[in-house]
This record gives C-alpha cells, structure tokens and sequence, in this order.
C-alpha cells in the first residue's frame, strides 16, 4: 500500500468530502484536496501546478482554494485563486493554516484536513458568501496524485 493510499481511511476520506460540502454551503468559493506521496519540484510551485491541473483556475469567481498535501515530504500548501488573493489580507491563509499544522503535528490528518476545510469556509464566507444562483463548479473528491 502506497503511502497516499495509508494516509487516509474510506471513512477519512468520506468525513473530508462532507466537510468539504459543509463549508461550501455559506460560499460561494470551491475547495478541493489534493494528495500525493511526495514532490520534486518545490511543494508550492507542484500546489499550483495541480491547481491548474484541476481546472480551479476557471470558476466563475476566480474562488477555488486547494488544500495541497505531500505525505512522504510532511508538507502542505493552501493557495487560492486571483479572485481570492485580490481581496484579502496577506496572512489571510494563516488561520487555517495553523489549524492544519497543529492536528498534523500530533499526526490528526484527517481532522487537520477537515477542521482546516471548516476554517477555510468560514474565511471565504467573509468574501464570497452564498449567493442564491451559486453552482457546485467544482468536484468534491480528493484527487490524489
């Protein structure tokens, strides 16, 4: 068993998608997870190029946010689209950010992931909150690489 394929349970993987569903029903913002065991390229650089690989780059209000995890390299990554990046504040990711970074220090990952896809929406609410003609642009699967 790979180590992308240990990293999370059946049910892991089911709680993160409804928290997924969760936190996108207050925004009009996408989110999405990526995993993968490990990247040679810069674990930034590789966040946005999955990021563009799943296509968050063409939501109608430039509000995707991908939650980027490296499991062999213990590194993640949260970037969000231009929509996003134009309206907030530099440290605007650190909360949720420290969130993720303090369920994966006691080795919570899925509770990190879930916990930091809950605060993610609630950030995003601020900006892109719900709008009644608001579409799911965007799967709410975990893509794995």
């Amino acid at each position: 068993m790979s180590k992308v394929e240990a990293f999370l349970t059946p049910e892991e993987e089911k709680e993160i998608i409804s928290a997924i569903r969760t936190a996108e029903t207050n925004t009009s913002g996408e989110i999405r997870i990526h995993i993968e065991a490990s990247s040679e390229k810069e674990h930034y650089e590789r966040a946005l190029e999955v990021f563009h690989l799943l296509k968050m780059d063409n939501t109608k209000d430039a509000n995707g946010v991908l939650i980027y995890v490296a499991v062999k390299d213990h590194k993640f990554v949260i970037c969000g689209d231009k929509g996003i990046n134009d309206v907030i504040a530099e440290n605007f990711w650190d909360t949720t950010k420290n969130v993720i970074q303090d369920h994966f220090k006691k080795g919570n990952f899925k509770q990190g992931i879930v916990d930091g896809i809950l605060k993610a929406g609630l950030e995003l609410q601020n900006h892109f909150p719900w709008q009644t003609d608001d579409v799911d642009e965007l799967s709410n699967e975990i893509s794995k690489g």
